[in-house]
């Protein structure tokens, strides 16, 4: 292992940077975080004696290397710095707007230099339940303390970072989260940190932090998808808390949503439940039909899987009384694809798993939106699942197939998780001629060889 005086004159020179450039660097790190900087004399004095051996760089200079030189303290070789990083890994809710500014940057560094025990981290009840409440009794919510340094924000730089985060959800939508995830932590880390580092008034910092929420939310549902859980949750976190501080409790509403359902995805049912009816308690005063209808379903998908079908049955009435109220003219951007048939197949997965074979079917068929390839590969699979539990096999496996065709271009490891669900379910009902044809027809497609060695955990969805 290179000695940290080695790394940190190796991630100079790589760059081409003089050590009067790393000050410079520095320095913009420093003002972007509200700090103040010696003498330029003074800190390359510090550099030379650091890339020389003679010192380590402290915990005021550690964090500004890293952002200076958009590495990790583990990749720097700073071993304080390394617990640093390791703080990363707990699932903790931030105290402060500043504390969220910290580690939501330092989370999106970490991913971006793929800090293992960071992507292999596993998820935490408890967190859950942690952020859910302190949300749910927060004070007024506050914005960073003004500072004199970094770049100067306006709402102009607030719309790009909207425009940027809406075009990678449509690659998302379209591709699956493992194909665009990388670049949208990219995107984050180098272009979103230094304007939440920046110097902003309150209006434009409320629409900031509400807009890097919603991104920040993006990746959360990114990384979920690739089945990365405890990053996912994390990302989930962080944007609770800057939608906290942006004073959107719409926003707050739906990321509580989406914990919802990653924890039904993983098996933590009773939570996924509560976290539904936090968010619909915390937005109470601004709900809109159509949050109340998706947060609705989400408490009926946990219900479902608990096996309280009374329960889930009243949840989905409920979700669909209102979206019958609905009035799109003011609905959340972010919740607009929350139709008829997303509810249709949120109501098929409840029926499939409450084992009520045939009206899984019917919601199912009524589930394809046409528009969002990936929610259609689900409600089809769902359909070919609930026609399995019916007794229909060939019409099961028909209907996979064209799941199949239909996910070609997905890159989601949920996907594979639904695939690979069914593949059980159909071996063991037992050899069968529509099997057969489904193996010999299906052997080329990407989804079908992954679903084949998905790992040996219990696949949940």
């Amino acid at each position: 292992m290179k000695p940290t005086s080695v790394r940190l004159r190796e991630a100079r020179t790589s760059r081409g940077w003089s050590q009067p450039r790393l000050v410079r660097e520095l320095r913009t790190a420093a003002g972007q975080r509200g700090h103040q900087l010696p003498t330029d004399s003074s800190v390359k004095r510090r550099i030379a004696s650091w890339e020389n051996g003679h010192s380590t760089p402290d915990d005021f200079y550690s964090p500004l290397l890293c952002d200076a030189y958009s590495m990790s303290a583990a990749e720097l070789g700073l071993s304080h710095g390394e617990l640093r990083d390791a703080a990363v890994i707990d699932a903790a809710y931030p105290t402060s707007p500043d504390d969220a500014i910290q580690t939501v940057s330092q989370l999106w560094r970490a991913d971006l230099n793929q800090y293992d025990p960071l992507l292999t981290a596993e998820p935490s009840e408890p967190a859950w339940s942690e952020a859910s409440l302190r949300w749910l009794v927060a004070p007024e919510p506050g914005i960073p303390r003004q500072r004199s340094g970094g770049v100067q924000v306006g709402l102009g730089d607030v719309a790009a970072v909207k425009t940027t985060a809406d075009v990678f959800a449509k690659l998302d939508d379209q591709f699956g989260g493992d194909h665009a995830r990388h670049s949208v932590i990219q995107y984050l880390n180098n272009d979103v940190a230094p304007l939440l580092r920046g110097r902003y008034t309150e209006p434009v910092g409320r629409a900031l932090f509400s807009t890097v929420a919603e991104a920040t939310l993006l990746a959360g549902w990114m990384s979920y998808d690739a089945c990365r859980h405890g990053l996912a949750q994390r990302y989930f976190l962080q944007a609770l808390r800057l939608a906290q501080d942006a004073n959107d409790r719409r926003l707050a509403g739906s990321i509580l949503s989406a914990m919802s359902h990653q924890a039904t995805f993983l098996g933590r049912y009773t939570q996924a439940a509560t976290l539904a009816r936090a968010a619909l308690m915390g937005i109470s005063p601004v709900a809109t039909p159509t949050l109340r209808a998706q947060f609705h379903a989400m408490e009926a998908r946990a219900l479902a899987r608990t096996g309280d079908v009374v329960a889930c049955e009243a949840a989905l009435t409920a979700a669909t009384r209102a979206l019958e109220s609905r009035n799109s003219d003011d609905e959340p951007e972010y919740i607009s694809y929350f139709d008829d048939a997303e509810l249709a197949a949120e109501a098929a997965h409840c029926f499939r798993d409450v084992n009520s074979a045939r009206r899984a079917v019917a919601h199912a068929e009524n589930a394809m939106s046409g528009t969002h390839v990936r929610s259609d590969f689900f409600a089809t699979m769902v359909l070919a699942d609930a026609h399995l539990r019916a007794g229909d096999v060939e019409e099961a496996c028909r209907v996979a197939l064209d799941a199949l065709d239909l996910g070609e271009q997905l890159k989601s490891a949920r996907c594979v998780s639904y695939l690979a669900e069914f593949r059980q379910h159909l071996d063991a009902i037992g050899p069968s001629a529509a099997a057969r044809d489904l193996a010999d027809e299906a052997r080329e497609h990407r989804l079908w060889v992954a679903a084949g060695t998905y790992g040996q955990r219990p696949v949940r969805n």
